[in-house]
């Protein structure tokens, strides 16, 4: 049952993030624009590269290359595009050419424009209100962007990783994958779910608990590699692990949690009815910061370590240079921990978030 278990909710975690999840960057002409860029604005350049690293994308583009005649060259694969628009549009991000030209998909043409897929004419013209918003028709998106393919094979990663070291301890024979991984599990469950849930409630969350550590652990791992996936910079990502875990408190709290929330015993009257829109107010704003709090924290950490790194292309001299790649490298180190410490975090206070929804209080 603990097997099952996990795949059921590795299952909701996986559809939960693909459909949510935002594409956020499109590689459209503006965003690489070397051509209208200042000849040795490397400061420029340097920040135009930053956020391109922290963008979502229509292609899985690994890393790409000016060749001499001026002509970008990426290296990576197409993604598929899936629009709502007058009926089901599916095709392969390469229509795009990384933003540079419009894809033409039954006789209707779509463009990439601020990271957003909007529908045009043959021209590719963007119309704007009074507020210059773009007012082309935007069709509903559930393309399978650069974040959401890495997401659906984190999960059947992380699918096939429980499901086989359940195997193993059920044949008694734990592979050396599975000891590798079994202090950690029963540290979450020693040291986060039963001290913070209880013995008698902690079974119900566990499943969720090693979930959303596991996951939010190897994105953020892996977002720190060259191939530039951040998933957990994406706020779509952590509004979606935030929202689960304030799904599964509402609705496994007991009497005793609402008790507190709108009438709280042993309080006058007159506070009980000020105090409830307030602690009512509390249940939406627990899991709004833990969207906040893993979003901003991983987004920074790129931000700052991209930055210093930087910083040797801007000092190009034998002081700064080898200052800026020591601090670098520094904080590359120090943001392996952050990886490990945001899991924890967003993992504990699930827990005490949880713990709270299945409290037996004695009012007496």
């Amino acid at each position: 049952m603990y097997k099952i278990s996990l795949v059921k909710f590795l299952t909701l975690l996986m559809f939960s993030l693909t459909f949510t999840v935002n594409a956020q960057h499109g590689d459209n002409e503006e965003n690489h624009g070397s051509a209208m860029r200042p000849e040795g604005d490397i400061k420029t350049e340097i920040k135009e590269y930053i956020e391109h690293h922290l963008l979502d994308s229509y292609d899985f583009s690994l890393y790409s290359y000016e060749t001499d005649e001026g002509k970008h060259e990426y290296v990576g694969f197409p993604l598929p595009v899936i629009l709502v628009d007058n009926g089901l549009k599916v095709f392969s991000s390469s229509k795009f050419h990384h933003g540079e030209t419009l894809a033409e998909v039954d006789g209707n043409y779509y463009k990439v424009y601020h990271n957003k897929i909007y529908k045009t004419d043959a021209q590719g013209t963007i119309t704007y209100d009074e507020a210059h918003d773009p007012t082309n028709v935007k069709p509903l998106d559930f393309s399978i962007t650069k974040n959401v393919f890495f997401i659906i094979c984190i999960s059947l990663f992380m699918i096939f990783m429980f499901v086989r070291m359940g195997k193993s301890y059920k044949n008694g024979m734990p592979t050396g994958f599975g000891r590798f991984m079994e202090p950690i599990i029963l540290y979450i469950r020693d040291d986060i779910a039963i001290p913070n849930i209880g013995k008698k409630h902690y079974k119900k969350y566990i499943s969720y608990l090693l979930t959303v550590f596991f996951f939010v652990w190897i994105v953020n791992l892996l977002g720190l590699t060259p191939v530039g996936i951040n998933v957990t910079n994406n706020i779509a990502v952590t509004f979606a692990l935030a929202i689960i875990t304030y799904i599964l408190t509402t609705f496994t709290a007991n009497k005793n949690y609402w008790k507190h929330i709108f009438w709280m015993p042993g309080v006058p009257v007159p506070m009980k009815i000020i105090l409830a829109p307030i602690e009512l107010l509390g249940t939406f704003i627990k899991p709004f910061s833990l969207m906040i709090r893993l979003y901003a924290n991983i987004t920074a950490g790129h931000i700052v370590l991209m930055s210093i790194i930087g910083l040797m292309f801007i000092f190009k001299n034998w002081v700064g240079s080898p200052l800026s790649f020591a601090l670098a490298t520094m904080l590359g180190i120090l943001e392996l921990l952050v990886a490990a410490l945001q899991a924890y975090i967003f993992t504990m206070l699930s827990a005490l978030y949880f713990g709270s929804a299945v409290e037996e209080h004695d009012d007496h």
